[in-house]
C-alpha cells in the first residue's frame, strides 16, 4: 500500500496501528512510534494523514478578564528555571468530545518539562485548577514560583490562599499576553496533535483515561527535543 507521500506501509502494520488507537486509545505518535515510523510533529502529522486519522483542531482560546484580587508581576521576565521545582507554570485547554466539552488542567515544571500535575473534568473553575494543583503537590516538592494566566480560575481565593499557604511565590501573566505563558500554549499545541481525534472514543471514560495516558507517556516514554530524553529521566538525573 502506498500513499501520496511516497511511504509504503504493510497492511498488517497499518490495522494494527488502527487497532490500537481505535481500541486500546494509544495515541497515533506512540501506536506508528512502536512499529518504527518515526516520532516529531512533522512525522506525527503524516502518519495521521496516511492511517486517516483527523488531527484535533485547536481553537483560540479565550481570556476573559477577571476583577483580580491583588496585582502579580510575572517574574518569568527576570527569573530563568534553573533547578527542579524552580518554576511551575499553569494552564488548563478545552476538548470536545462527541459534543461534550472536557477540560485538561496540568501543571508542567518549566526546568525538567516533567508535568507535575494534571486533572481532567467536565467543568472549568477553580475546583478544576486546584485539584491538578493539589495533584502536584502530593506527588512532588513545592515549587519556588508559580506562574499562570490572570483567568478566574487562578486567581480564586481558594486557589491563591493554598498557594500561600505552602509559601509559593505567585507570578502572573499580563492579562491578554498568553505569550506568556508560552510553554504552557505550545505543550497543548503538540499535545492534541499527537492525542488525535476525541471522537475515536465511544464513552467519555475511555476518552478521559487517554487524555491521562497521553500525559504520562510525555512524562515516561516521549523524547523530549529540547531535552533528549523524557522528562522524567531528565529530572532524574538533575536531582539525583
Amino acid at each position: 500500500m502506498s500513499n501520496k507521500t511516497g511511504h509504503r506501509v504493510p497492511k498488517e502494520m497499518k490495522a494494527d496501528i488502527l487497532r490500537r488507537v481505535k481500541e486500546e486509545g494509544v495515541s497515533v505518535a506512540q501506536a506508528a512510534k512502536d512499529h518504527g515510523l518515526g516520532a516529531n510533529r512533522k512525522r506525527t502529522k503524516r502518519v495521521m494523514r496516511l492511517f486517516g486519522v483527523r488531527p484535533y483542531r485547536r481553537k483560540g482560546k479565550r481570556y476573559r478578564k477577571s476583577k483580580a484580587t491583588r496585582a502579580y508581576p510575572n517574574l518569568l521576565l527576570t527569573v530563568a528555571p534553573s533547578y527542579a521545582n524552580h518554576v511551575w507554570v499553569a494552564d488548563f485547554t478545552e476538548m470536545i468530545q462527541h459534543g461534550k466539552k472536557v477540560y485538561v488542567a496540568t501543571i508542567i515544571d518549566l526546568f525538567t518539562r516533567q508535568t507535575m500535575g494534571v486533572h481532567v473534568g467536565t467543568r472549568k473553575g477553580s475546583a478544576l485548577t486546584i485539584q491538578a494543583l493539589a495533584n502536584a503537590l502530593f506527588h512532588h516538592p513545592r515549587p519556588t514560583i508559580f506562574h499562570s494566566d490572570n483567568g478566574r480560575e487562578y486567581d480564586a481565593k481558594a486557589f491563591i490562599a493554598l498557594l500561600e499557604m505552602w509559601g509559593i511565590t505567585i507570578s502572573r501573566s499580563r492579562p491578554g499576553c498568553p505569550w506568556e505563558n508560552g510553554y504552557q500554549e505550545s505543550f497543548y499545541g503538540k499535545f492534541k496533535v499527537d492525542f488525535g481525534d476525541p471522537n475515536r472514543f465511544s464513552t467519555l471514560g475511555e476518552f478521559v483515561a487517554a487524555i491521562y495516558r497521553t500525559i504520562w507517556e510525555y512524562n515516561h516514554t516521549r523524547i523530549h527535543s529540547a531535552l533528549k530524553m523524557p522528562p522524567s529521566v531528565f529530572a532524574e538525573k538533575m536531582t539525583s
